[in-house]
């Protein structure tokens, strides 16, 4: 019984000291509502053959309603395809414990913008929103997450989520695997 105490303890206190602080790009409560957003996070990168795909996440909390803000950038010289998110997109994340958590997407359309920079690349922006699933909290703080799937309006693809990379980007490193365990707190209530 004292090993069973002593391990819950254990396991409380690594959970507690794993999460990393909360940092926000907006923090705002006014007579309309409130409403954070934590920083912009790659959760996955691919460069190859003067083409790059970045997938970043921020969660957002707005009067009580958790979110995952989804960027999706793509950056190359050759025709760039269109994907867009509608009122049926969904991200599915699999877990490493093999349960699978779905988020649903907030029902605006959006087929992105195209961007020429001066250096001749097309970049795509496109962006969405993407609520919780009841009771996806807690499985999301307990396991990492290895396998992304998003269903766009006319495509589904799937992304692998490293442990750990460094970025091409920024030179910084990232932990997609563990990207909800560290953050989620930071929008719950």
């Amino acid at each position: 019984m004292r090993t069973l105490i002593i391990g819950a303890f254990f396991l409380i206190t690594v959970n507690l000291f794993a999460q990393a602080p909360c940092e926000y790009t907006t923090n705002v409560t006014d007579s309309i509502g409130s409403y954070k957003t934590t920083n912009d996070y790659l959760m996955y990168e691919k460069v190859f053959a003067g083409n790059s795909n970045y997938i970043f996440y921020s969660l957002t909390l707005t009067d009580g309603l958790p979110t995952v803000n989804v960027n999706f950038i793509q950056k190359s010289k050759d025709f760039l395809k269109a994907n867009c998110f509608d009122k049926n997109s969904r991200i599915y994340l699999q877990l490493n414990n093999g349960k699978v958590i779905t988020l649903i997407h907030t029902n605006q359309e959006n087929c992105g913008s195209l961007i020429r920079d001066n250096n001749g690349f097309d970049n795509r922006l496109i962006t969405g929103n993407f609520m919780f699933m009841k009771d996806s909290f807690e499985e999301l703080k307990k396991s990492p997450v290895s396998m992304m799937r998003i269903k766009y309006l006319t495509d589904t693809e799937d992304y692998v989520l490293k442990k750990e990379f460094q970025s091409e980007l920024d030179g910084k490193t990232y932990k997609p695997e563990t990207y909800f365990m560290d953050y989620i707190h930071c929008v719950e209530q």
